[in-house]
């Protein structure tokens, strides 16, 4: 079962196994990493670009190779004892509300218990229901397509609140939240990603998929602890900015894979050795 939050901001948490056993920093605040994973829960390349304080918040920034079509996760593990508030932002669009997000403390975000971790795999549209994410080109990208919002196109923003207070009880939540409006042809981009192909990368709007939420009480802090910045573009476009190294391998020049010295211009193989 997730968790809705109802008090300043409304938060979710989404069920998620045991992660005692964790131990990797990651982007670390005491231990929170941000991951994104492919359907079958493989790593997407990333690439660590800068990571630097900003008043009390640790910020970590990184690059990611997007691949086309591909659906894929967020996932959050929190390897510190408390539990912990995450505003997720995709394309510059809360998951969760669908609205303009600025990553602030009064948005809708989501529940991670201290050690455990959760996976987020789309735009939420009501208590039960989610749309699963996949990488694709801007006119086909959510944002573009529901709100015309390219703003923060093809960045995944993760900024963790800690609670006020101690955790309060739960309660189950008897409301349908209301959810953010579709668009006018669901899913019908995912066929049309490969024809048009842009030079930027977003985020589509994709099947349905069942993830059940209840309401919680959680309080947080003014300022996010950390926030983590993921720029997702195509394998081109970080091969043309410099970011991966994308080079054919240069052979050496002190090995020669031939066996035998070749023969010097117009002498044939015909040679006469004779003498």
């Amino acid at each position: 079962m997730r968790y809705l939050v109802s008090i300043l901001a409304a938060v979710l948490m989404v069920s998620a196994a045991s992660a005692a056993a964790h131990t990797r920093c990651g982007d670390e605040w005491g231990g929170v990493s941000v991951e994104v994973v492919s359907e079958s829960g493989r790593a997407f390349l990333s690439i660590p670009h800068r990571d630097f304080w900003q008043g009390g918040t640790h910020i970590f920034k990184k690059y990611l190779e997007a691949r086309r079509g591909e659906n894929y996760g967020i996932v959050i593990r929190n390897s510190t004892p408390e539990r912990i508030g995450v505003v997720i932002a995709v394309d510059g669009r809360n998951i969760i509300s669908g609205k303009k997000s600025n990553l602030g403390n009064r948005e809708a975000m989501y529940l991670v218990d201290g050690y455990e971790h959760a996976r987020y795999d789309g735009w939420r549209t009501d208590r039960d229901t989610v749309h699963e994410f996949y990488f694709t080109d801007i006119a086909d990208s959510y944002a573009m397509r529901t709100f015309a919002d390219s703003t923060a196109m093809g960045v995944i923003a993760v900024a963790v609140y800690r609670e006020k207070e101690r955790p309060k009880p739960l309660y189950e939540s008897k409301g349908q939240e209301s959810a953010p409006a579709l668009p006018s042809a669901e899913s019908s981009g995912r066929a049309k990603a490969g024809a048009a192909r842009d030079e930027a990368a977003g985020t589509g709007f994709g099947d349905a998929k069942r993830s059940a939420v209840i309401h919680v009480a959680f309080e947080p802090e003014a300022d996010p602890v950390q926030k983590t910045l993921i720029k997702y573009e195509w394998r081109e476009v970080l091969c043309r900015k410099g970011i991966l190294d994308c080079r054919q391998e240069v052979g050496n020049r002190l090995w020669d894979e031939d066996e035998y010295a070749p023969h010097p211009p117009g002498c044939g193989r015909n040679w006469d050795y004779s003498w």
